[in-house]
């Protein structure tokens, strides 16, 4: 799952949706920074926490 994350894909964090909607910024060595509407920019570990891809924003 962490490799198919990649810039410019929408995602969800599955324990806050009111963080909105998520913009994958880059991957890297499972580190996923994400700029979501609501909680800006953001490191994911990609590892811990599986985010919910979305395929029509």
């Amino acid at each position: 799952m962490i490799s198919l994350l990649e810039p410019g894909m929408f995602v969800r964090h599955p324990n806050h949706p009111d963080w909105g909607l998520g913009q994958v910024q880059s991957n890297v060595s499972g580190r996923v920074t994400v700029n979501f509407e609501h909680m800006g920019k953001l490191v994911i570990n990609a590892e811990r926490v599986e985010l919910e891809i979305v395929f029509d924003p």
